[in-house]
């Protein structure tokens, strides 16, 4: 992309710098919003610790969600890893190629709009790992290369390429939840997440029943994994710098809950009993039940208080909440 100021100056290392991050904002017009939740991470030692906290080994199908200016994604790839970055904003998508090749000479780098996305694309075709007959090392891993999707990461269905393994991103503040649970749930091989999100929200993922904090998000994602936070990240890193401080979350899959519920059915009894968070469960469930006396019934068959809260059930229990109500 060029610009009346002349084109960014040489990469000076492997990551963005602060001076770079501000050049390349500059020279594409670039001005972060918060209508698309825009933080760009100008701390290398952030991007490398998001990096090692998600487990990234060479070769391995990350996908990153609002990349934005390429902070992370230069990290991913600097850990070797095969990179899918799936960016909304089409001025921010059209500038990340370049500034990859910038700094990773050499490297494959693809870009695709959503819709021209094809399901399983490469799939068999773009192995982890490349056999070297003549190498007495044996196999090596293959270099890292990305893909840049142009798209809204909810409308994201599937993805070209080798399935992914892990989600690593700085998640736009404002679609951090839907964008998690919609991964995880179109996503099954995804192993790991570790996200950047406000501090606010990384609690909320990652509390347990019976907290203040825990709600409808800490449900959802338990359905899929377990979640614990494993930083805090300070404003400063960032640019411009928001208004809350940030936090890391690292999610493991897990099996989901066995019931003869559909997630959907467990879903919708989630978010019944947090619509009115301080009504009882058979009071608050009365609507999905029929009824507050159909609910009670439900809810002491499913071997759950009544009068319980919605914040006290673990995953388990709305499950077999769910099985009650839907036979």
């Amino acid at each position: 992309m060029s610009s009346s100021n002349g084109p960014v100056a040489p990469a000076a290392g492997p990551l963005l710098g602060p001076a770079e991050i501000r050049a390349l904002a500059e020279q594409a017009g670039v001005r972060p919003t918060k209508t698309l939740g825009q933080n760009f991470v100008l701390d290398g030692g952030t991007v490398r610790k998001i990096v090692r906290q998600a487990d990234v080994v060479a070769g391995e199908r990350v996908v990153e969600v609002g990349p934005g200016l390429g902070s992370l994604t230069l990290g991913l790839l600097e850990a070797g890893a095969d990179v899918v970055a799936v960016e909304i904003d089409p001025v921010l998508g059209a500038l990340l190629p370049d500034t990859v090749r910038r700094h990773v000479p050499g490297i494959q780098v693809d870009s695709v709009d959503l819709p021209d996305v094809v399901p399983g694309s490469d799939a068999d075709t773009t192995p982890a790992t490349d056999e070297v007959t003549d190498d007495p090392g044996g196999p090596h891993v293959a270099p890292p290369s990305l893909t840049v999707v142009r798209g809204d990461a909810l409308d994201v269905t599937h993805l070209p390429g080798r399935p992914p393994t892990a989600l690593v991103a700085n998640l736009p503040y404002n679609v951090s939840v839907p964008v998690l649970l919609t991964f995880l749930e179109r996503f099954p091989t995804l192993e790991r997440v570790l996200v950047m999100v406000q501090a606010e929200v990384a609690d909320r993922l990652a509390a347990d029943p019976g907290s203040r904090t825990y709600g409808v998000p800490s449900a959802k994602v338990a359905w899929y994994a377990s979640a614990r936070r494993t930083a805090t990240v300070g404003r400063t890193v960032f640019w411009p710098a928001p208004n809350v401080d940030s936090a890391l979350v690292r999610m493991d899959r897990r099996p989901a809950p066995a019931t003869t519920a559909t997630r959907e059915q467990v879903f919708g009894v989630v978010d019944a009993a947090f619509a009115q968070r301080r009504k009882m469960l058979r009071s608050a469930l009365g609507a999905v039940a029929g009824g507050a006396e159909a609910a009670s019934r439900a809810i002491t068959a499913a071997g759950v208080d009544p009068q319980a809260r919605g914040e006290a059930l673990d995953i388990h229990a709305f499950a077999r909440v769910a099985e009650q109500l839907h036979p």
